[in-house]
């Protein structure tokens, strides 16, 4: 079932969450110990994660670095798979435009479609570690509105191969990423909520959010996107803080501000467990004034760990 459809269907704020594929080496049992104990909570969509190649250099004995293509969490696709099998639950493979040749996304959408899966998230992605500046693979997709448009043309029959008779149509619902305190690469919020609407014009059907610790800013996310004439649902994202190291980490990696409350309330703490706490009852206080609002979803970043999740899930749903 696509993810509007859970959305329509729904009679109440949805619980949804998000894994990351395992490192190379590891297997899936390690994703299953994650998920089992958030099914408590009858999520109707997984979203898994995909991550792009990296590029490291290997020092050789004639101290010259060669360069190495690796992949550190292969597996989107086949996690995807293996869920909906055994928990029989919609997944959200991200598919990226970074990695991908154009050539290379359409036959990953044919696989996902032949594996029934139905729904998928369009991001950009990052650019690598050796890149100051995003660059799309030759002939890949440059933005994710470029992205989304190709997989709509695909769920209208029209594929790369423009020869082709009578091609089946696919049947994909598209999310989005947006971000209630702007892409870090946007010149200002009303710039990137219009490139957000670029992406709801080329078709996507919904749209997650980054995570935020503000309520405020989503819910004044969501009425600037709605006064640009972005009609499509908007799944607010939340992540718990657990460690101190967050602090820095957070704002760090996602380019997101903490609220003042927050922080001081973490700098009080003498140990983890005290900020595991604090996040938790954050979590509660954001995930409920969300539910009361009238959230669609609240979607879950679990970066692998839900036992603070599943604290704040028994309370609020």
């Amino acid at each position: 079932m696509k993810i509007t459809e859970h959305i329509a269907n729904a009679k109440d704020t949805l619980f949804s969450f998000e894994i990351l594929p395992p490192l190379k080496g590891q297997r899936i049992e390690d994703i299953y110990n994650v998920i089992d104990p958030l099914m408590e909570f009858k999520p109707p969509f997984i979203n898994v994660t995909y991550h792009r190649e990296e590029v490291i250099y290997k020092r050789l004995p004639n101290g010259l670095l060669e360069q190495k293509t690796v992949r550190k969490r292969p597996g989107t696709v086949g996690i995807c798979a293996a869920l909906q099998y055994r928990y029989k639950v919609d997944t959200v493979p991200h598919m990226l435009c970074g990695g991908f040749s154009k050539e290379d996304t359409e036959n990953a959408l044919i696989d996902l479609d032949f594996l029934g899966i139905d729904n998928v998230l369009a991001l950009r992605g990052d650019s690598m570690k050796n890149e100051q500046f995003f660059a799309p693979e030759a002939d890949g997709n440059r933005y994710a509105k470029d992205l989304v448009q190709q997989i709509k043309n695909m769920n209208e029959g029209r594929f790369l191969d423009e020869e082709l008779q009578n091609a089946g149509k696919t049947n994909f619902a598209v999310g989005v990423a947006g971000y209630p305190e702007k892409h870090y690469e946007a010149p200002s919020l009303n710039n990137d909520i219009e490139h957000l609407k670029q992406k709801v014009d080329a078709g996507a059907d919904y749209i997650v959010t980054q995570l935020f610790f503000d309520n405020q800013k989503y819910f004044d996310f969501v009425d600037r996107c709605r006064k640009a004439g972005i009609k499509v649902p908007i799944i607010p994202g939340i992540k718990p803080i657990s460690t101190k190291k967050h602090l820095s980490f957070l704002p760090h990696f996602f380019k997101v501000d903490l609220p003042d409350d927050l922080v001081k309330s973490v700098v009080g703490c003498s140990s983890n467990e005290e900020v595991r706490q604090v996040g938790i009852e954050w979590g509660i206080q954001q995930a409920k004034e969300l539910k009361a609002a009238g959230a669609p979803a609240i979607h879950f970043y679990s970066m692998g760990r839900p036992d603070n999740i599943v604290s704040i899930a028994r309370e609020v749903f």
